[in-house]
């Protein structure tokens, strides 16, 4: 039942002062919640800073080095109860924001807010698959990240971002966490149903919403609510998750969210889901994903996860099993010419070769050289078994250009390489040439000097790759990773 006192149609009430929440908004509340304690605890949590958190990428550290980190920095961290690699921090960022920290900048965590973590942990529990996966609407890449920081570089994420503007920096984060198994598409993703019916085991759509969930950090999410609005979003969300349906093996794993809190979005969509499949999908109940989890799950076993719960941003969570084949749409195929061709055995054991002597570094097995004019790219083997069926945008990590003296090495593969390795030998710099490296500048480490290419590190941290010159290293940071400003001290 509508409170009166809270009914005053398309009001709009200030809950602090930079949002606005219409009162159309808090009307559906009501209606939805049906408790007038329940509303005012989640607009209290609205006006409540929302608190930061981190998670920590093992693609490139471990938490126990991750939080040694943290403490020198005086960083306090409370862990995530559902996310065993994230955490609640509390640092000055005064000076240095924690995005220019020396371990942001090198990948070895990621801001991501605590609540947008749970999709990837429902995804991944009892096991489930993870040799070929699809991320459907992946942009900026928290949870793309977060999936491959599981999948060790092993298997294929095909990570889809439909805005053009958004895929850049979706590939700027993949490439900052040294995630070599990716490959990124760049369709509307309504498309994968048709073109890869039953190809992925495991297929995540966070899927794009009204963002109601994200007011406490974005004061203009409410801007345009409306219930009509949210209508016609879940339109698409029904499209968007039979497309994911389709494209999921017999047997696999699906996981819807959003974060938005109304039911229209939510669970309305996961009941199109189960009457338009019948018995072919099955409800993975979440209500015992972590300890405390009850407390947001729904009737039918979905986590809606409202702000004051855990006091995080508002999330839903919903997972599914396939139980059983469908019936597909007509298979479609756009293919365009694939521009990239398999290096020959004798130019990959002179690639091998060289990459051993430069950086002691070797190809893993689930790696393999691919070529493109003069560039090297590293391609997860799995992709064979998808490359035929779309246009991808980026596959793999560039590792170097062909030249007449041997390979020039790319800071995105030999780095995520590295990275992997236990057997790196690096050039440590001080903070102020470490600075100076993430500026674009050349560094002269003192009483030093040599030949050839180099990897080179901070603080035990692999930053980057460069060639000795007399006693300077050529700084060999990608131009699109500069930074100067407000850089750790």
């Amino acid at each position: 039942m509508i409170n009166s006192r809270h009914h005053l149609l398309y009001r709009t009430v200030t809950v602090h002062q930079n949002i606005t929440i219409p009162q159309e908004y808090i009307d559906t509340l009501h209606a939805q919640v049906g408790d007038s304690e329940q509303v005012e605890a989640i607009l209290a949590a609205c006006r409540r800073p929302l608190r930061k958190s981190v998670r920590v990428n093992t693609l490139k550290t471990s938490v126990d080095a991750f939080l040694e980190r943290a403490k020198r920095h005086d960083w306090q961290l409370s862990p995530i109860p559902w996310c065993d690699t994230g955490f609640w921090i509390e640092a000055d960022e005064s000076v240095t924001p924690l995005g220019n920290s020396a371990e942001h900048l090198a990948g070895w965590f990621y801001i991501q807010e605590a609540s947008s973590m749970l999709p990837v942990t429902a995804l991944v529990r009892d096991n489930d698959q993870l040799d070929l996966v699809l991320d459907m609407a992946s942009a900026p890449g928290s949870k793309t990240t977060q999936i491959a920081a599981l999948m060790r570089q092993e298997g294929m994420l095909v990570a889809n971002e439909y805005a053009a503007s958004r895929l850049k920096v979706l590939a700027a984060n993949i490439q900052r966490c040294g995630v070599m198994n990716s490959a990124l598409t760049h369709f509307d993703a309504s498309i994968f149903g048709e073109w890869m019916g039953e190809s992925f085991n495991t297929v995540l759509l966070d899927a794009p919403c009204s963002g109601e969930g994200a007011m406490r950090k974005d004061e203009h999410a409410m801007k345009n609510w409306s219930i009509s609005s949210t209508q016609e979003i879940a339109a698409l969300q029904k499209q968007l998750i039979e497309s994911a349906f389709y494209a999921l093996k017999p047997g696999g794993t699906l996981v819807y969210s959003t974060c938005t809190l109304n039911q229209y979005e939510n669970q309305d969509v996961c009941q199109h889901l189960l009457a338009t499949f019948g018995d072919a999908v099955e409800t993975v109940s979440l209500h015992d994903l972590f300890d405390g989890a009850n407390a947001s799950a729904t009737p039918e076993g979905f986590l809606h996860v409202y702000p004051h719960i855990f006091d995080t941003e508002g999330f839903f969570v919903a997972k599914f099993t396939k139980k059983h084949s469908v019936a597909l749409p007509e298979q479609q195929r756009r293919k365009a010419k694939f521009p990239f061709a398999p290096m020959n055995d004798k130019t990959q054991q002179a690639l091998v070769k060289q990459l051993k002597q430069d950086f002691n570094l070797t190809l893993p097995n689930q790696l393999s050289a691919w070529e493109r004019d003069k560039e090297v790219w590293l391609f997860p083997t799995a992709f064979d078994a998808i490359k035929d069926k779309v246009r991808f945008q980026r596959i793999g990590v560039k590792l170097g250009e062909c030249h007449k003296k041997g390979v020039r090495w790319y800071h995105d593969g030999v780095v995520a390489l590295a990275c992997s390795s236990d057997n790196v030998t690096t050039i440590d710099l001080t903070t102020e040439q470490a600075r100076e490296w993430y500026m674009g500048r050349d560094v002269r480490p003192e009483a030093t000097s040599g030949k050839g290419d180099v990897i080179v590190s901070y603080q035990g941290m692999i930053i980057g790759i460069g060639k000795w010159v007399s006693n300077r290293i050529k700084n060999g940071l990608p131009r699109e990773r500069v930074c100067d400003t407000n850089l750790f001290t």
